[in-house]
């Protein structure tokens, strides 16, 4: 065979084999759970392990979405449970995604409830030395990936306990954004005692500088935490929350006020959305605004029904 005519036929075979190849990476993407249930099976199963697309340290981000993604739970949860949904969403979106569990105390304190997904609940010790576990965390993706910033996505506490590290961490030059699934920013009365059984809540609780405490409406520390403004200077701010949730009372106490903010509630643009505290994670709509404040181009989620507990 001649020379030309065989390379021709391996130039051909070649790029029928990167077309190939390409066809098979671009539909090799992560499945997406759509409900909170597969998160309820991952963490009865697999305690500890980490979410789907989560926590590939070999990642290199990419031009177009530079800053690696550090996703923070809520009170009394875990990266496992906490991040089924959204972080193979966010792997697949083409981010470099990181998890941790953290504010796990040997000894749990009477009355936490430990939802399923680690044998000790996360994020149940004090937000300051929760936010020494961020910092030593988001130093460890900036080291293995390269980046200079990395954006914070947090849930509940999650969305809170950062903009301590931000603030009084020496964060802010770390973090370039913070989106807040309803985070209790100005506190919540939930927690404090004002519902039914709350005063049961109150006598377990005690005076313990516990998260539980720390997130109450006119805590010190979140008096300490707002004195001076909401925000920080180089930081933008995203606060996404439902007029249906249960656990951040009054809902509008998760906004935040200053310059580079955009505060979200589902409801103003989807009235069928019956999202509560806990399914925000699990909820199309708000995973869309999540993706959107990461990268205005991303498309927001048409408006369908989503129910408390579960999603859609």
């Amino acid at each position: 065979m001649p020379k030309t005519l065989r390379r021709a036929l391996t130039i051909a075979c070649l790029t029928v084999g990167l077309v190939f190849a390409s066809s098979m990476t671009a539909h090799a993407e992560l499945p997406v759970p759509d409900t909170s249930l597969p998160a309820l099976a991952q963490a009865v199963t697999a305690p500890d392990s980490d979410p789907a697309g989560a926590n590939d340290w070999t990642c290199t981000p990419t031009a177009a979405h530079p800053n690696p993604v550090v996703l923070v739970h809520g009170t009394g949860a875990n990266m496992t449970i906490n991040w089924t949904s959204l972080s193979p969403l966010l792997k697949n979106a083409g981010y470099c995604v990181y998890a941790l569990t953290y504010g796990q105390q040997p000894e749990e304190p009477r009355g936490t409830v430990v939802i399923p997904g680690s044998s000790v609940a996360g994020a149940t010790g004090s937000i300051e030395e929760s936010a020494g576990q961020l910092a030593a965390f988001v130093e460890r993706v900036k080291a293995s990936s390269g980046a200079e910033e990395v954006d914070i996505v947090g849930h509940s506490q999650g969305g809170v306990m950062p903009r301590y590290y931000v603030k009084s961490r020496h964060g802010a030059s770390s973090v370039g954004r913070l989106i807040g699934l309803a985070p209790p920013n100005h506190g919540t009365q939930w927690v404090g005692g004002t519902l039914p059984g709350g005063s049961v809540l109150t006598e377990l609780q005690g005076d313990r500088n516990d998260a539980s405490v720390q997130q109450t409406t006119g805590s010190q520390f979140l008096a300490d935490l707002n004195a001076g403004g909401d925000t920080v200077e180089g930081v933008e701010y995203t606060v996404i929350v439902s007029r249906y949730d249960e656990v951040v009372t009054p809902y509008t106490s998760a906004f935040l006020d200053g310059p580079n903010v955009r505060n979200i509630t589902l409801q103003d643009a989807c009235p069928s959305n019956l999202a509560n505290h806990f399914s925000l994670a699990f909820d199309n709509l708000a995973s869309s605004y999540v993706l959107n404040a990461l990268d205005p181009t991303y498309p927001i989620a048409p408006c369908e029904l989503s129910l408390p507990f579960v999603g859609n």
